[in-house]
């Protein structure tokens, strides 16, 4: 229930309005199947996030995780699993917030906005 309202308050601070956001976890074989299909992109990821909302209409979507790709992240990150987790959790909030990470100055400012969601969730447990 926490992480619930934390990720409720990440979309405040964010100064977006939030209307329904479902995380799906799943499998490395189901997400790379999705990643496939909806993407055309032959690899494993951790995360595929979907906007389902029109512009300018509070944010709806969907985040899809494979625990696998987040376990081994952890793993070679030498990370928690949990921690690695809520990582790849705030990824996909932001990522419906508006925030990319395609290009290299991208990607920095996106895990800068990641340390610093997890750095607030830390300090709230």
């Amino acid at each position: 229930m926490r992480l619930k309202q934390f990720i409720i308050a990440l979309f405040r601070r964010e100064k977006k309005p939030l209307a329904e956001l479902n995380y799906i976890f799943c499998s490395d074989q189901r997400l790379l199947e999705i990643n496939r299909q909806f993407l055309q992109h032959d690899f494993y990821t951790d995360i595929i996030t979907f906007p389902l909302s029109d512009p300018g209409q509070p944010i709806s979507g969907e985040i899809y995780i494979s625990v696998d790709r987040v376990r081994d992240n952890a793993a070679a990150f030498g990370s928690s699993i949990k921690r690695e987790l809520l990582r790849v959790i705030f990824h996909g909030a932001l990522h419906l917030c508006g925030h990319k990470d395609k290009s290299p100055a991208d990607e920095k400012l996106m895990r800068k906005m990641e340390d610093h969601y997890l750095a607030l969730y830390e300090r709230s447990t």
